[in-house]
C-alpha cells in the first residue's frame, strides 16, 4: 500500500525532482533513467525510484528480464507530480523557500545541461521572459486550467521528429505597495 506523504515533501528532493522531470510525457527503462542522470549513483537513484513509486508518482508500467535481472520500464503515475496550494499552504516560510530554490536549482541544471550542448540549433527553442498579469484567483485557476488544455497534445512522446522541451511555469505574487508592482 502506497504511503500518501504529502506530495510536496516527496517531490521537492532534488534527485527526485529531476527524476520527475526525466519522466515527464514518456517512459524510461531504469538504465535510461541512469543514463539521463549520470552523476546521480545507481542505488540512490533506485532508492529515490522507489520512494516516488511508494508515493504513486511514478509507476512501474512493463518489467523485463535482462541479463539476469528485472529491468523496470517508468512512467509518471496518477498521482499528479504537482504540488498544489493546500502543499504550498501547509509549509512554513523555510519550507517554501527550500521548494522554490529546489525548484530553480534543478531549472538552473537543465539550462546548464542545454548550454553545454554543441548544437547550436537548440537555441532556436529556447525562450524566457517575465510578464506581469492582473488577475484573481479564480482568473488564475482558468489560466492554469487552459493552458492545461492547450499543453496536452504535446505532452507525450509520439515518436517521431518533435524536439523535447521544458516549460517552465513560476507564478509569484507581487505584494501591494512593493516597487516591482509600481515599475
Amino acid at each position: 500500500m502506497a504511503k500518501t506523504s504529502p506530495i510536496a515533501e516527496v517531490v521537492l528532493h532534488p534527485v527526485r525532482l529531476r527524476i520527475v522531470q526525466q519522466l515527464g510525457g514518456r517512459q524510461l527503462t531504469t538504465s535510461e533513467l541512469r543514463s539521463a542522470l549520470p552523476d546521480v549513483t545507481q542505488a540512490t537513484l533506485y532508492r529515490h525510484v522507489a520512494a516516488l513509486i511508494d508515493a504513486e508518482i511514478v509507476t512501474v508500467v512493463d518489467e523485463r528480464r535482462v541479463r539476469g535481472t528485472v529491468e523496470r520500464t517508468l512512467a509518471l503515475g496518477d498521482r499528479m507530480a504537482h504540488v498544489g496550494h493546500d502543499d504550498l499552504a501547509a509549509m512554513s516560510d523555510a519550507e517554501l523557500r527550500n521548494a522554490f530554490v529546489t525548484f530553480l536549482g534543478a531549472l538552473g541544471e537543465s539550462f546548464d545541461k542545454f548550454i553545454g550542448d554543441d548544437d547550436r540549433s537548440l537555441r532556436d527553442y529556447l525562450g524566457f521572459g517575465t510578464t506581469p498579469l492582473y488577475v484573481t484567483t479564480d482568473d488564475l485557476a482558468d489560466i492554469q486550467s487552459r493552458l492545461a488544455d492547450i499543453l496536452a497534445p504535446y505532452r507525450t512522446d509520439t515518436g517521431d521528429d518533435r524536439m523535447r522541451i521544458t516549460l517552465t511555469t513560476a507564478v509569484i505574487p507581487v505584494p501591494p505597495g512593493t516597487a516591482s508592482e509600481e515599475g
